[in-house]
């Protein structure tokens, strides 16, 4: 990859990077911006580099993050060379309280945290507080100042907000716009290791998911929308386009546990 264009710098569960490819078939560069309420890492926006963009996510460390390597992309990167790698001094970052340390070291602890921890996931107990547990993945390594800096340049045309997805599509959304929607999975009856925290994305949120589908398209937008393939999704978004594809999923954060799965993409483009 040309290190002059922008890759993600997190690590992330659901990443999309398997099928980027598909997904950007759905893009046109008439479109006049792009939207993500379910940004994760962000694969599919660092791929496509559109001219304008709004990023979002419910997760503040996230978007702090994001922020942070917008602003001090070398300022975030020299707080990463002092942080020790290894499974004890990974535990000892991750005990730390991210509110007591300055914009950049908290943004540095969370790439930390994110490039070491068990396959990428985010995830908090009922205190908020980060518990996945350290991964001893050879290939796992930081970011180069380089790669950050890349980065900053690419996200100085992107607003970057925390909150719900709902909000954020109300408040922003307009005609001829993309919208890329990629959220938690809520699957019934099916054992499903949770992101983020306790209740943040459920069953019922899908049908106020399909409200904001039905906003976008009254509004004249885009949307793509991908889901894992499930009789609630087909059910919920039957009114859109509808198209199943195959991913790999890396079940148990080993890679002969990785399997091929079917998911959904629903979408309102002819």
């Amino acid at each position: 990859m040309d290190a002059n264009l922008p890759k993600p710098f997190l690590r992330w569960a659901g990443s999309k990077k398997k099928v980027v490819p598909i997904l950007s078939e759905y893009w046109d560069k008439s479109y006049k911006r792009y939207i993500e309420p379910f940004m994760g890492s962000s694969v599919l926006f660092f791929h496509l580099q559109p001219d304008q963009a709004i990023l979002s996510d419910i997760n503040s460390e996230l978007i702090d993050t994001y922020s942070a390597v917008k602003s001090n992309p070398n300022k975030v990167h020299e707080a990463l060379r002092h942080l020790t790698k290894g499974k004890v001094a990974y535990y000892k970052i991750r005990n730390i309280d991210p509110k007591k340390l300055n914009k950049v070291s908290r943004a540095a602890r969370f790439i930390y945290l994110n490039r070491f921890c068990f396959n990428g996931i985010y995830r908090t107990n009922r205190d908020g507080k980060f518990n996945v547990p350290y991964s001893n993945n050879p290939r796992s390594d930081l970011p180069t100042k380089k790669e950050l800096v890349v980065v900053s340049k690419s996200l100085r045309k992107v607003q970057l907000h925390c909150a719900d997805f709902e909000r954020i599509i109300s408040a922003n959304v307009m005609t001829n716009d993309f919208v890329y929607l990629d959220p938690p999975y809520a699957v019934a009856n099916r054992k499903i290791f949770r992101q983020y925290g306790p209740q943040t994305f459920g069953l019922d949120d899908l049908e106020r998911l399909n409200g904001v589908l039905h906003d976008i398209d009254k509004k004249g937008a885009h949307f793509l929308l991908s889901y894992a393939f499930c009789r609630e999704a087909k059910t919920v978004f039957k009114d859109w386009t509808q198209r199943r594809i195959l991913t790999t999923r890396n079940i148990a954060g080993f890679s002969k546990f990785r399997r091929r799965a079917v998911e959904i993409l629903a979408t309102n483009i002819a």
